[in-house]
C-alpha cells in the first residue's frame, strides 16, 4: 500500500511539473527556463545531500558515470521542454510516458524472453500513440512531427537515464548521486545555452514557477526512490508511470486543449499499456 501511494505521489507530482512547463515554455527559451530549474534544483537538494553520509561511496568510476547519467537526463528533460513547446500536451505526453517500452528492446537485444503479455502491451502502446498523433490536425503536420521526435528524445533520455541513476543509486547513498546528476546536468544545458547564446533574462521572470518546478521533479524522483524501502516497490514505478496521463487531463480541463474521442482511446491505451510494461519490468 505505501508503495502504490508513492507511486501516484510521484505521478501527480511530475504530471504538475510537465503541465506547468507547457505554460511557461512561451516565457523563453527552452533551454534557459530549464537551466533555472536545474539551479532551483541544486539549492533545494544542496543542504541535505552536503551532510550526507554517503559520499565515501563514490569512487572516480562511480562519479564519472553518475555524470553522464545526469548529462543524459539532462538532455531528456530538455528535449521534453522542446516537445510541449512545439505540440500540444495530448500529443506529447503519451510519447514521453511510454518510455518503458524500451525496456521491451533492450530484453530483445540481450537475449531475454518477451512473454505474450508484453508484446500485446507494446502494441497497445504503439497503437494507442499513433491513434493520438493522428488525431492532430493536418495543418500542423510539421510541428507535429518536430514534436515527435523531441518526445521521443526524451523518452530514450529518460530510459537510460533513470536506468543509470538507479545503478548508481545502489553503490551510493540517493542524496549524494541526485546531486552530483544535477549539477552534471545544469553544466551541460549551461553550455547548450552559451553555444546557442540563448537569452535567459526573459526566463527570470517567470523564476518562482521555475523553483516550484525544481522542487516538484526532485519530490515525484524521490518518492519513487523511497518506495524501495517498502513492499511491493514495483506498484511505485507502474503507478508513477502513468504521469502523462495526469498532464492531459490537467491540459484539458485548464488549458482548455480539445481531445477527440478517439484520442482519448488512444491516450488510454497507452498508459494502459505501459502500465503492464512497467510491471513487468
Amino acid at each position: 500500500m505505501e508503495s502504490l501511494m508513492l507511486g501516484l505521489t510521484a505521478a501527480l507530482v511530475w504530471g504538475i511539473h510537465d503541465f506547468t512547463v507547457r505554460r511557461v515554455t512561451s516565457a523563453a527559451d527552452s533551454a534557459a527556463l530549464y537551466l533555472l530549474v536545474l539551479c532551483f534544483g541544486v539549492l533545494w537538494i544542496l543542504p541535505f545531500a552536503a551532510f550526507s553520509s554517503g559520499w565515501s561511496a563514490l569512487t572516480p568510476q562511480l562519479t564519472g558515470f553518475t555524470i553522464l547519467a545526469g548529462l543524459v537526463y539532462g538532455f531528456g528533460v530538455y528535449s521534453l521542454y522542446r516537445a510541449f513547446a512545439i505540440g500540444p500536451v495530448r500529443l506529447v505526453a503519451p510519447i514521453c510516458g511510454a518510455y518503458p517500452l524500451l525496456s521491451v528492446g533492450l530484453a530483445m537485444v540481450q537475449g531475454r524472453e518477451i512473454t505474450g503479455l508484453i508484446w500485446l502491451a507494446a502494441v497497445a502502446v504503439l497503437g494507442g500513440v499513433a491513434l493520438v498523433a493522428r488525431g492532430e490536425g493536418g495543418d500542423t503536420q510539421g510541428s507535429r512531427r518536430a514534436a515527435i521526435l523531441w518526445s521521443m528524445s526524451a523518452a530514450t533520455g529518460f530510459f537510460a537515464s533513470l536506468g543509470m541513476l538507479h545503478s548508481a543509486a545502489e553503490q551510493a547513498a540517493d542524496l549524494p548521486v541526485a546531486l552530483i546528476a544535477r549539477l552534471a546536468g545544469c553544466l551541460g544545458i549551461l553550455a547548450l545555452v552559451l553555444w546557442k547564446s540563448v537569452a535567459v533574462r526573459p526566463a527570470l521572470k517567470v523564476w518562482p514557477t521555475l523553483a516550484m518546478m525544481a522542487a516538484l521533479d526532485l519530490g515525484g524522483m524521490f518518492a519513487v526512490t523511497a518506495a524501495g524501502s517498502f513492499d511491493r516497490p514495483e506498484f511505485a514505478s507502474v503507478t508513477s508511470s502513468c504521469f502523462g496521463l495526469v498532464t492531459v487531463l490537467l491540459a484539458w480541463r485548464f488549458l482548455a486543449e480539445p481531445v477527440r474521442p478517439a484520442q482519448w482511446v488512444g491516450i488510454a491505451v497507452v498508459f494502459a499499456g505501459v502500465a503492464v510494461l512497467s510491471s513487468q519490468g
